[in-house]
């Protein structure tokens, strides 16, 4: 297990539908910052998203230990809050590999592989059909 010094940092790409967030994992006192601002001003208020966002560092016991400074684009704000666990995650790994179990079992090095159907020619939707008249 390496020790963070102040000047180190661990890095991380998460994604998740469209979006994308780069995060930096700099030694620190648990501050998160999305896009310069801090996530419960990020996410307004929004406690489910608040919730994802620190899960990873929850489960292995980081949270007082680093500052979260992450890039969020793309998508909307529960990609994004997706993306960003993602990458939290990553980023701990790039830390210290031996936290790949429990992260590995509470889902989060998994890519969520789900993305918007494209609409198809002919219909409403992705998959609705306009109403069917017989006569």
């Amino acid at each position: 297990m390496r020790k963070a010094t102040s000047k180190a940092f661990y890095y991380g790409t998460g994604r998740r539908k469209t979006a994308i967030a780069r995060v930096r994992l700099v030694s620190g006192k648990g501050r998160i910052l999305v896009n310069d601002k801090p996530y419960t001003d990020y996410f307004g208020g929004r406690q489910v998203f608040e919730t994802i966002v620190k899960e990873p560092l929850e489960v292995t016991n980081m949270m007082h230990r680093f500052d979260v400074i992450a890039k969020a684009e793309g998508g909307g704000v529960s990609g994004q809050a997706g993306a960003l666990r993602h990458g939290i995650a990553r980023a701990l790994l790039q830390f210290d590999e031996n936290l790949r179990p429990e992260l590995r079992k509470s889902g989060f090095l998994t890519r969520d592989p789900r993305e918007k159907e494209r609409k198809k020619y002919g219909r409403k939707r992705a998959r609705k059909r306009f109403q069917f008249s017989k006569r």
